[in-house]
């Protein structure tokens, strides 16, 4: 993986991404454009903390009319195989926010590039690739024997906001669909009630989580969808077997 930081004077100009790139901005940039594809600029303000994500082959224009620093990474397709993301160039560009646990792997990623090879670095690289595959293409294999649209609308949301706060009327809302007939429909396509399937998901990301970094517990919990450390250490158990703690040391 190549990680470096960049500061570059205002200007900007044409690009062209030979591998999967991910760009985090560590400045704000209210004047920020950006055209991918084509040469139709795009006026997108960013945030320090945001910043983009482009396919392997992604060509296009970026201009600022203000200082800029960022970080860069490109990642190599062997990285991203070892994950199972096996098709770097066939997802939609992503400019704007990023998750806060997609910005901490990034820095710690940047921090660490130039660090000698080591277990914890090629751990925090598989980390961080693993999370970019569940961002970019999030693995859903239920989707392929589910008929109804209306219940893959829901997945979907389900998936996408595993670390907030998922209720049952918004699942619900989601699938257009009343709170008694979701229910029925989400439990009878799935194989268990929505509480019980969104517990699993969030279980197999902390999993993920405990075996690829060293976030403390409490922050694998919060990104996981847990406010209450007490209460994912309850669920995870009761699925595991075990604790969050001695997972990561088993």
């Amino acid at each position: 993986m190549k990680a470096e930081r960049l500061d570059t004077p205002p200007g900007g100009g044409d690009f062209v991404m030979p591998r999967l790139s991910l760009g985090l901005f560590l400045v704000n940039q209210d004047r920020h454009r950006i055209a991918v594809g084509s040469d139709r600029r795009r006026h997108i303000p960013l945030k320090a903390g945001e910043g983009w994500i482009l396919p392997t082959g992604a060509s296009g224009i970026c201009e600022y009319d203000e200082a800029l620093s960022f970080l860069k990474l490109e990642m190599p397709e062997s990285l991203l195989s070892d994950v199972g993301f096996e098709h770097p160039a066939d997802f939609a560009p992503v400019v704007g926010a990023f998750d806060p646990l997609l910005v901490q792997l990034v820095h710690q990623a940047a921090t660490s590039a130039d660090d000698p090879p080591s277990l914890y670095r090629e751990t925090m690289q598989l980390a961080l690739a693993a999370h970019l595959a569940r961002l970019l293409a999030p693995p859903k294999p239920e989707l392929a024997s589910i008929g109804d649209h209306r219940l893959r609308r829901a997945l979907d949301y389900i998936h996408d906001n595993l670390a907030s706060r998922l209720s049952l009327d918004d699942m619900a809302s989601e699938a257009a669909m009343s709170r008694f007939h979701f229910v029925r429909a989400f439990t009878g396509a799935m194989g268990k009630p929505p509480l019980q399937y969104v517990i699993h998901q969030r279980i197999e990301l902390a999993k993920l989580l405990l075996r690829t970094t060293r976030l403390p517990i409490a922050s694998i919990a919060a990104n996981a969808g847990y406010d209450d450390v007490s209460r994912f250490g309850q669920h995870f158990r009761r699925h595991t077997g075990v604790t969050p703690a001695a997972f990561r040391a088993g």
